[in-house]
């Protein structure tokens, strides 16, 4: 039997930076073309207003879902600790001037704490 010639892109870290590579491929190009474009658009344009509302909306959207109909271990954890620790999330995201890695460490910390005590 004789050796292989080459790599084998299927075994080791091979996949990976294959899967990294077309991911960046696939992103990058339209993140540029996004920045050139932006340069010309007038953030207080009526259609931009449009879409922050439209962008706002759907957030609220799926917060009030993942508050009220949870999917997977969320569903486990009970609507009053759920309420609680999304009123905790955003007391803190507006007391800490509006820093969103903040109000998300609270809230998540809040349901970690309430599962943990009960």
């Amino acid at each position: 039997m004789g050796g292989q010639a080459g790599l084998d892109l299927g075994t080791g870290i091979w996949p990976y930076v294959f899967l990294l590579g077309i991911g960046f491929l696939a992103t990058e190009p339209w993140r540029y073309l996004g920045v050139f474009l932006a340069r010309r658009v007038d953030i207080e344009s009526e259609i931009l207003k449009w879409v922050r509302a439209v962008s706002t909306a759907l957030v609220a959207g799926l917060v009030a879902r993942m508050l009220l109909f949870p999917a997977g271990a969320l569903a486990e954890v009970p609507l009053l600790l759920r309420l609680s620790a999304f009123a905790i999330g955003a007391l803190g995201f507006f007391l800490f001037r509006q820093t969103m890695i903040i109000g998300v460490a609270l809230g998540a910390g809040a349901i970690f704490l309430g599962q943990y005590i009960q």
